[in-house]
Protein backbone atom coordinates (compact mmCIF):
# COMPACT_ATOMS: atom_id res chain seq x y z
CA UNK A 1 0.00 0.00 0.00
CA UNK A 2 1.41 3.39 -1.05
CA UNK A 3 0.19 5.84 1.58
CA UNK A 4 1.32 9.48 1.30
CA UNK A 5 0.55 11.53 4.41
CA UNK A 6 0.63 15.24 5.05
CA UNK A 7 -1.12 16.82 8.05
CA UNK A 8 -3.77 14.09 8.16
CA UNK A 9 -3.83 13.45 11.90
CA UNK A 10 -7.58 14.05 12.09
CA UNK A 11 -8.40 11.09 9.80
CA UNK A 12 -5.29 8.95 10.10
CA UNK A 13 -6.52 6.65 12.88
CA UNK A 14 -9.52 5.51 10.86
CA UNK A 15 -7.40 5.03 7.74
CA UNK A 16 -4.78 2.93 9.55
CA UNK A 17 -7.44 0.89 11.35
CA UNK A 18 -9.01 -0.06 8.02
CA UNK A 19 -5.64 -1.26 6.74
CA UNK A 20 -4.89 -3.22 9.91
CA UNK A 21 -8.26 -4.96 9.48
CA UNK A 22 -7.57 -6.20 5.94
CA UNK A 23 -8.39 -9.87 5.41
CA UNK A 24 -5.32 -10.06 3.17
CA UNK A 25 -2.95 -10.53 6.07
CA UNK A 26 0.27 -10.48 4.05
CA UNK A 27 0.45 -6.88 2.98
CA UNK A 28 2.68 -3.93 3.72
CA UNK A 29 1.85 -0.27 4.25
CA UNK A 30 4.58 2.11 3.05
CA UNK A 31 3.65 5.42 4.64
CA UNK A 32 5.56 8.47 3.42
CA UNK A 33 5.21 11.45 5.71
CA UNK A 34 5.43 14.49 3.46
CA UNK A 35 6.52 17.12 5.96
CA UNK A 36 3.56 16.88 8.37
CA UNK A 37 3.39 19.38 11.20
CA UNK A 38 0.26 18.14 13.00
CA UNK A 39 1.52 14.97 14.69
CA UNK A 40 0.88 12.64 11.74
CA UNK A 41 4.47 11.40 11.70
CA UNK A 42 4.34 10.53 15.39
CA UNK A 43 1.09 8.63 14.84
CA UNK A 44 2.60 6.71 11.95
CA UNK A 45 5.56 5.73 14.09
CA UNK A 46 3.20 4.50 16.80
CA UNK A 47 1.42 2.38 14.18
CA UNK A 48 4.74 0.95 12.97
CA UNK A 49 5.74 -0.02 16.50
CA UNK A 50 2.43 -1.84 16.94
CA UNK A 51 2.38 -3.49 13.49
CA UNK A 52 5.57 -4.48 11.63
CA UNK A 53 3.64 -4.35 8.35
CA UNK A 54 3.73 -0.54 8.57
CA UNK A 55 6.94 1.11 7.30
CA UNK A 56 7.37 4.84 7.77
CA UNK A 57 9.47 7.03 5.49
CA UNK A 58 9.77 10.53 6.98
CA UNK A 59 10.83 13.46 4.91
CA UNK A 60 10.37 17.15 4.14
CA UNK A 61 7.38 18.47 2.23
CA UNK A 62 8.09 17.58 -1.38
CA UNK A 63 4.63 17.05 -2.80
CA UNK A 64 2.42 14.11 -3.70
CA UNK A 65 4.34 12.87 -6.74
CA UNK A 66 7.66 12.67 -4.89
CA UNK A 67 5.98 10.98 -1.93
CA UNK A 68 4.37 8.36 -4.16
CA UNK A 69 7.59 7.66 -6.04
CA UNK A 70 9.48 7.36 -2.76
CA UNK A 71 6.97 4.80 -1.54
CA UNK A 72 7.12 2.91 -4.84
CA UNK A 73 10.92 2.76 -4.68
CA UNK A 74 10.61 0.87 -1.37
CA UNK A 75 7.83 -1.48 -2.49
CA UNK A 76 8.75 -5.17 -2.48
CA UNK A 77 5.50 -6.83 -3.59
CA UNK A 78 4.42 -7.62 -7.17
CA UNK A 79 1.26 -5.54 -6.63
CA UNK A 80 0.94 -2.04 -5.18
CA UNK A 81 -2.26 -0.49 -3.94
CA UNK A 82 -3.05 3.19 -3.41
CA UNK A 83 -4.86 4.94 -0.62
CA UNK A 84 -5.00 8.40 0.88
CA UNK A 85 -4.77 9.17 4.58
CA UNK A 86 -8.33 10.46 4.78
CA UNK A 87 -9.94 7.40 3.18
CA UNK A 88 -11.16 4.07 4.56
CA UNK A 89 -10.80 0.67 2.88
CA UNK A 90 -13.32 -2.16 3.23
CA UNK A 91 -11.75 -5.12 5.08
CA UNK A 92 -11.87 -7.31 1.95
CA UNK A 93 -10.59 -4.69 -0.46
CA UNK A 94 -7.02 -5.92 -0.94
CA UNK A 95 -7.98 -9.60 -0.92
CA UNK A 96 -10.60 -9.13 -3.63
CA UNK A 97 -8.31 -7.06 -5.80
CA UNK A 98 -5.39 -9.46 -5.47
CA UNK A 99 -7.61 -12.41 -6.36
CA UNK A 100 -8.95 -10.70 -9.50
CA UNK A 101 -5.49 -9.62 -10.65
CA UNK A 102 -4.09 -13.09 -9.99
CA UNK A 103 -6.93 -14.59 -12.01
CA UNK A 104 -6.64 -12.18 -14.97
CA UNK A 105 -3.05 -11.72 -16.06
CA UNK A 106 -4.13 -9.30 -18.81
CA UNK A 107 -5.33 -6.73 -16.29
CA UNK A 108 -2.80 -4.12 -15.22
CA UNK A 109 -4.76 -1.94 -12.80
CA UNK A 110 -7.91 -2.75 -10.86
CA UNK A 111 -10.04 -0.26 -9.00
CA UNK A 112 -13.27 -0.62 -7.10
CA UNK A 113 -16.47 1.30 -6.75
CA UNK A 114 -16.29 3.95 -4.07
CA UNK A 115 -18.65 5.66 -1.66
CA UNK A 116 -18.29 9.40 -1.35
CA UNK A 117 -18.32 10.70 2.20
CA UNK A 118 -18.00 14.32 3.16
CA UNK A 119 -19.17 17.27 5.11
CA UNK A 120 -22.61 18.61 4.16
CA UNK A 121 -22.42 22.05 2.65
CA UNK A 122 -19.05 21.63 0.92
CA UNK A 123 -20.71 21.83 -2.51
CA UNK A 124 -19.90 18.28 -3.55
CA UNK A 125 -22.82 17.70 -5.96
CA UNK A 126 -20.40 17.67 -8.89
CA UNK A 127 -18.18 15.17 -7.10
CA UNK A 128 -21.17 12.93 -6.41
CA UNK A 129 -22.11 12.99 -10.09
CA UNK A 130 -18.53 12.06 -10.97
CA UNK A 131 -18.52 9.16 -8.50
CA UNK A 132 -21.81 7.82 -9.87
CA UNK A 133 -20.43 8.04 -13.41
CA UNK A 134 -17.13 6.31 -12.72
CA UNK A 135 -18.80 3.64 -10.56
CA UNK A 136 -20.65 2.50 -13.69
CA UNK A 137 -17.40 1.86 -15.59
CA UNK A 138 -16.38 -1.67 -14.65
CA UNK A 139 -14.90 -3.53 -17.60
CA UNK A 140 -11.87 -2.70 -19.76
CA UNK A 141 -13.85 -1.70 -22.85
CA UNK A 142 -16.11 0.62 -20.86
CA UNK A 143 -13.14 2.32 -19.24
CA UNK A 144 -11.22 2.64 -22.50
CA UNK A 145 -14.07 4.38 -24.34
CA UNK A 146 -14.54 6.91 -21.53
CA UNK A 147 -10.85 7.56 -20.90
CA UNK A 148 -10.89 11.04 -22.46
CA UNK A 149 -14.12 12.13 -20.79
CA UNK A 150 -12.79 12.16 -17.23
CA UNK A 151 -10.53 10.05 -15.03
CA UNK A 152 -12.36 6.70 -15.08
CA UNK A 153 -10.76 5.36 -11.89
CA UNK A 154 -10.58 6.79 -8.38
CA UNK A 155 -6.86 6.65 -7.72
CA UNK A 156 -6.98 5.65 -4.00
CA UNK A 157 -9.15 2.65 -4.93
CA UNK A 158 -6.64 1.13 -7.35
CA UNK A 159 -4.27 -1.82 -7.06
CA UNK A 160 -1.81 -2.28 -9.92
CA UNK A 161 1.17 -4.32 -11.04
CA UNK A 162 4.40 -2.97 -9.60
CA UNK A 163 6.57 -3.83 -12.60
CA UNK A 164 4.16 -2.13 -15.01
CA UNK A 165 4.14 1.03 -12.92
CA UNK A 166 7.92 1.12 -12.74
CA UNK A 167 8.30 0.37 -16.46
CA UNK A 168 6.12 3.39 -17.18
CA UNK A 169 8.47 5.60 -15.21
CA UNK A 170 6.23 5.79 -12.14
CA UNK A 171 4.45 9.03 -11.35
CA UNK A 172 5.57 12.28 -12.91
CA UNK A 173 5.12 15.95 -12.18
CA UNK A 174 3.37 17.62 -15.12
CA UNK A 175 1.63 20.54 -13.47
CA UNK A 176 -1.59 18.56 -13.80
CA UNK A 177 -3.33 15.53 -12.26
CA UNK A 178 -0.73 12.85 -11.58
CA UNK A 179 -3.24 10.00 -11.52
CA UNK A 180 -4.97 10.89 -14.77
CA UNK A 181 -1.59 11.35 -16.43
CA UNK A 182 -0.73 7.84 -15.26
CA UNK A 183 -3.91 6.32 -16.73
CA UNK A 184 -3.35 8.05 -20.06
CA UNK A 185 0.27 6.91 -20.27
CA UNK A 186 -0.71 3.44 -19.14
CA UNK A 187 -3.39 3.15 -21.81
CA UNK A 188 -0.86 4.20 -24.46
CA UNK A 189 1.48 1.48 -23.17
CA UNK A 190 -1.23 -1.18 -23.43
CA UNK A 191 -2.49 -1.27 -19.85
CA UNK A 192 -5.91 -2.80 -19.30
CA UNK A 193 -8.05 -1.32 -16.55
CA UNK A 194 -11.03 -2.79 -14.74
CA UNK A 195 -13.04 -2.15 -11.61
CA UNK A 196 -14.70 -4.37 -9.06
CA UNK A 197 -18.43 -3.76 -8.74
CA UNK A 198 -18.09 -3.91 -4.96
CA UNK A 199 -17.86 -0.64 -3.03
CA UNK A 200 -14.53 -1.13 -1.27
CA UNK A 201 -13.43 2.42 -0.45
CA UNK A 202 -14.92 5.34 1.42
CA UNK A 203 -13.55 8.35 -0.45
CA UNK A 204 -13.64 11.51 1.61
CA UNK A 205 -14.66 14.81 0.10
CA UNK A 206 -14.32 18.17 1.77
CA UNK A 207 -13.32 21.78 1.33
CA UNK A 208 -9.62 21.01 1.93
CA UNK A 209 -9.17 18.20 -0.59
CA UNK A 210 -6.57 18.84 -3.27
CA UNK A 211 -9.06 18.46 -6.11
CA UNK A 212 -10.76 21.60 -4.77
CA UNK A 213 -7.74 23.64 -3.71
CA UNK A 214 -4.82 22.74 -6.00
CA UNK A 215 -4.71 24.25 -9.52
CA UNK A 216 -3.23 20.99 -10.81
CA UNK A 217 -6.73 19.51 -10.66
CA UNK A 218 -8.61 22.27 -12.46
CA UNK A 219 -10.54 21.36 -15.62
CA UNK A 220 -8.05 23.07 -17.92
CA UNK A 221 -5.22 20.90 -16.57
CA UNK A 222 -7.25 17.76 -17.29
CA UNK A 223 -7.92 18.99 -20.82
CA UNK A 224 -4.21 19.68 -21.30
CA UNK A 225 -3.42 16.11 -20.23
CA UNK A 226 -5.94 14.78 -22.75
CA UNK A 227 -4.47 16.93 -25.51
CA UNK A 228 -0.95 15.79 -24.66
CA UNK A 229 -2.04 12.15 -24.90
CA UNK A 230 -3.94 12.67 -28.15
CA UNK A 231 -1.02 14.63 -29.56
CA UNK A 232 1.27 11.68 -28.87
CA UNK A 233 -1.26 9.18 -30.25
CA UNK A 234 -4.28 9.72 -32.45
CA UNK A 235 -3.20 13.24 -33.45
CA UNK A 236 0.50 12.50 -33.89
CA UNK A 237 0.00 12.84 -37.65
CA UNK A 238 -1.59 16.26 -37.03
CA UNK A 239 -4.69 15.38 -38.98
CA UNK A 240 -7.63 17.79 -38.96
CA UNK A 241 -10.20 17.61 -36.20
CA UNK A 242 -13.99 17.67 -36.39
CA UNK A 243 -15.62 18.80 -33.15
CA UNK A 244 -19.11 17.48 -32.42
CA UNK A 245 -20.76 20.06 -30.19
CA UNK A 246 -20.50 23.84 -30.48
CA UNK A 247 -21.22 24.55 -26.84
CA UNK A 248 -18.74 25.67 -24.17
CA UNK A 249 -16.89 22.33 -24.11
CA UNK A 250 -16.55 22.10 -27.89
CA UNK A 251 -15.36 25.71 -28.09
CA UNK A 252 -12.80 25.16 -25.33
CA UNK A 253 -11.43 22.15 -27.21
CA UNK A 254 -11.31 24.12 -30.44
CA UNK A 255 -9.36 26.97 -28.85
CA UNK A 256 -6.79 24.66 -27.33
CA UNK A 257 -6.44 22.53 -30.46
CA UNK A 258 -5.77 25.62 -32.52
CA UNK A 259 -3.35 26.95 -29.90
CA UNK A 260 -1.34 23.78 -30.52
CA UNK A 261 -1.34 24.39 -34.25
CA UNK A 262 -4.00 21.80 -35.10
CA UNK A 263 -6.75 22.59 -37.58
CA UNK A 264 -10.41 22.35 -36.64
CA UNK A 265 -12.11 21.50 -39.92
CA UNK A 266 -15.71 21.85 -38.71
CA UNK A 267 -18.14 21.76 -35.85
CA UNK A 268 -21.07 19.35 -36.01
CA UNK A 269 -24.32 20.50 -34.41
CA UNK A 270 -27.99 19.52 -34.19
CA UNK A 271 -29.12 22.99 -33.07
CA UNK A 272 -30.57 24.58 -36.24
CA UNK A 273 -29.81 28.07 -34.93
CA UNK A 274 -26.09 27.31 -35.02
CA UNK A 275 -25.93 25.75 -38.48
CA UNK A 276 -24.20 27.90 -41.05
CA UNK A 277 -22.24 29.90 -38.47
CA UNK A 278 -18.48 29.93 -38.23
CA UNK A 279 -16.76 29.39 -34.88
CA UNK A 280 -13.03 30.02 -34.57
CA UNK A 281 -12.94 30.10 -38.35
CA UNK A 282 -14.56 26.65 -38.79
CA UNK A 283 -18.04 26.08 -40.29
CA UNK A 284 -20.87 24.66 -38.21
CA UNK A 285 -22.54 21.83 -40.12
CA UNK A 286 -25.29 19.31 -39.51
CA UNK A 287 -24.94 15.56 -39.13
CA UNK A 288 -26.12 15.05 -42.70
CA UNK A 289 -23.14 17.08 -43.92
CA UNK A 290 -20.51 14.99 -42.13
CA UNK A 291 -19.99 12.60 -45.09
CA UNK A 292 -19.16 15.65 -47.21
CA UNK A 293 -16.25 16.65 -44.97
CA UNK A 294 -12.73 15.64 -45.88
CA UNK A 295 -11.95 12.12 -44.78
CA UNK A 296 -9.25 11.08 -42.36
CA UNK A 297 -9.94 13.60 -39.63
CA UNK A 298 -10.34 12.77 -35.96
CA UNK A 299 -13.87 13.36 -34.69
CA UNK A 300 -14.23 14.47 -31.07
CA UNK A 301 -17.58 14.19 -29.30
CA UNK A 302 -17.11 17.24 -27.07
CA UNK A 303 -20.17 17.50 -24.83
CA UNK A 304 -20.67 17.25 -21.07
CA UNK A 305 -24.11 15.63 -21.02
CA UNK A 306 -23.92 11.83 -20.95
CA UNK A 307 -27.12 11.35 -22.98
CA UNK A 308 -25.92 13.75 -25.66
CA UNK A 309 -22.60 11.91 -25.71
CA UNK A 310 -24.36 8.61 -26.39
CA UNK A 311 -26.43 10.16 -29.20
CA UNK A 312 -23.25 11.47 -30.79
CA UNK A 313 -21.64 8.05 -30.43
CA UNK A 314 -24.60 6.43 -32.18
CA UNK A 315 -24.47 8.91 -35.07
CA UNK A 316 -20.71 8.49 -35.41
CA UNK A 317 -21.07 4.72 -35.53
CA UNK A 318 -23.87 4.98 -38.09
CA UNK A 319 -21.53 7.02 -40.28
CA UNK A 320 -18.85 4.33 -40.02
CA UNK A 321 -16.51 6.19 -37.67
CA UNK A 322 -14.64 3.64 -35.54
CA UNK A 323 -14.39 4.63 -31.90
CA UNK A 324 -10.82 4.76 -30.72
CA UNK A 325 -9.56 5.36 -34.26
CA UNK A 326 -11.78 7.90 -36.00
CA UNK A 327 -13.88 9.07 -33.06
CA UNK A 328 -13.16 9.82 -29.38
CA UNK A 329 -15.57 11.09 -26.74
CA UNK A 330 -14.08 13.97 -24.75
CA UNK A 331 -15.26 16.47 -22.18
Amino acid sequence: MLLPVRDARETLDECLASLAAQTLVEHEVIAVDDGSRDGSLERLREAARADPRVRVLPGPARGLVEALNDALAHARAPLVARMDADDVSHPDRLLRQVRRLDAEAALTALGSCVRLVGTPGTGNDGMRAYVEWQNRLLEPDQIARELYVESPLVHPSVTMRTDALRALGAYRETGGPEDYDLWLRGAAAGWRFAKLADTLLDWRDGARRLTRTDPRYHADRFRAAKLDALGAGLLADRRPVVVWGAGPIGKAWSRELQARGLRVAAFVEVDPDKLGQRIHGAPVVGVADVPLLERGGLHLGAVGNADARERIRAEAARLGLAEGRDFVAVA
